[in-house]
């Protein structure tokens, strides 16, 4: 039995000093965790300052009142992972599984249902470096001729492409700055959670990160820079309440805003809450309190500013779409018509016409985006890789987002040493 650090019990701040921390602004560790811990008229105020920077960064991006979403299947390539993340059920074991991974023609039928309903995304999510630790991925990738997951990932993602025009969007994990080069030519965008910068809950024995090497906290913001330096729009996040301070999870959301300073890469950031699952070792922690991820998705949009977008998972907030909105989030992430959130299993999509409904109530369009955001879409070779404009020029309308009337058909791809 694995004992679980029980999460911090930190005091309500005092309502003057939330309200002098609101006038100064988070500008640093000390002042984000102190309206992390906003409640009552002080969260009130926390969300209402935050819904006014929300809203000047749609005016600024000529969406006022509009808030998207990616409509995608997802792609579970491998399940098999050298990390031992203590709150996860996406990771298993060889033996628990009919193969290490899904064969490419699988990889295809997914991604064919979902061009027949309309997707736009083809999400690869997958464990990291499973061949490192399992020699049953190793063995299946070398008698298909692959040296590597990674390898692997990109020859699906390029049939993705040739075959049914969805655009891949990669979870593969940590990656070299070798591995995001080969990497980005197959991929209008890619993505990794940085989860959190606490180094206890990764060295200690009881963390939820402990024995997982890709989760120490240098490597992730490391790999995210990297990213960076690479021209990836890309993907981030923390997750909160797995047991990290108000203190330590303002510290992550100011490291991701440090990162996406330096290289502009940051498209967006996720703000994503615990939900214990069962057969885990977390699975009697409790999950995350909604008022707090309000609270936390509050400090991250004013941390981070208008022009960042920030993202709660719809199937993992209950019923509170409106409060997700109230604090200050533009985007709902992908939702699938066709497949599970297979990292939530249990916590099924809401239908996209719900979701829309939802937003309406809140006084919000919902429109659908691409896996890269309107801003590095438009600055072309900037940012998406030659190889990659027909692609993307087929599912882009004028304003960077998604076209409905899009065509779903596969398009040819050539890699430049061809």
């Amino acid at each position: 039995m694995v004992l679980l650090p029980t999460p911090a019990v930190e005091t309500r701040p005092a309502a003057a000093d939330v309200r002098a921390a609101l006038e100064r602004g988070p500008v640093d560790t000390d002042t984000a965790a102190l309206l992390l811990g906003a409640r009552g008229p002080e969260l009130e105020a926390l969300l209402a300052a935050a819904a006014a920077v929300r809203d000047e960064g749609l005016r600024e991006a000529g969406r006022p009142g509009v808030v998207t979403y990616s409509r995608k299947v997802f792609i579970p390539l491998t399940r098999l992972c050298r990390d031992r993340c203590h709150y996860c059920t996406f990771a298993t074991v060889p033996h628990r599984l009919p193969a290490a991974y899904l064969e490419l023609d699988e990889v295809l039928e997914i991604a064919r249902q979902g061009a027949a309903q309309g997707c736009k995304e083809a999400l690869f999510t997958l464990g990291d470096r499973p061949e490192e630790r399992w020699s049953a991925a190793s063995e299946w990738l070398s008698a298909r001729g692959y040296a590597s997951t990674l390898e692997y990932v990109r020859a699906c993602a390029v049939a993705v492409l040739e075959e049914t025009g969805l655009l891949p969007h990669l979870n593969p994990g940590v990656m070299s700055p070798d591995e995001l080069a080969m990497l980005r030519p197959v991929a209008p965008s890619m993505g990794m959670m940085l989860e959190t910068t606490s180094v206890r809950l990764w060295a200690e024995k009881s963390g939820p990160h402990f024995g997982s090497p890709d989760k120490e906290p240098a490597v992730r913001l490391r790999a995210i820079d990297d990213a960076g330096r690479a021209g990836v729009p890309f993907t981030t996040g923390i997750l909160i309440g797995i047991g990290e301070t108000r203190a330590e999870r303002a510290d992550a959301i100011l490291a991701m805003r440090d990162s996406a300073r330096r290289h502009g890469h940051i498209q967006e950031v996720i703000v994503q809450n615990f939900r214990a699952k069962p057969d885990t070792a977390m699975a009697h922690d409790p999950d995350a309190d909604l008022e707090d991820l309000a609270a936390t998705i509050a400090v991250t949009r004013l941390v981070l500013g208008p022009r960042m977008r920030v993202q709660a998972p719809p199937n993992l907030v209950g019923s509170e779409f409106a409060l997700m909105l109230a604090a200050g989030i533009d985007d709902w992430g992908g939702v699938s018509p066709v497949t599970p959130d297979h990292v939530n299993p249990e916590r099924p999509w809401p239908m996209i016409d719900e979701l829309a409904a939802r937003s309406a109530e809140s006084g919000f369009t919902l429109r659908e985006r691409l896996t890269a955001y309107p801003p590095y879409v438009q600055a072309g070779a900037a940012w998406i890789d030659p190889r990659l404009h027909a692609h993307v020029g087929a599912l882009a309308g004028p304003d960077g987002l998604a076209r409905e009337d899009a065509e779903l058909t596969g398009r040819p791809w050539r890699d430049a040493a061809a």
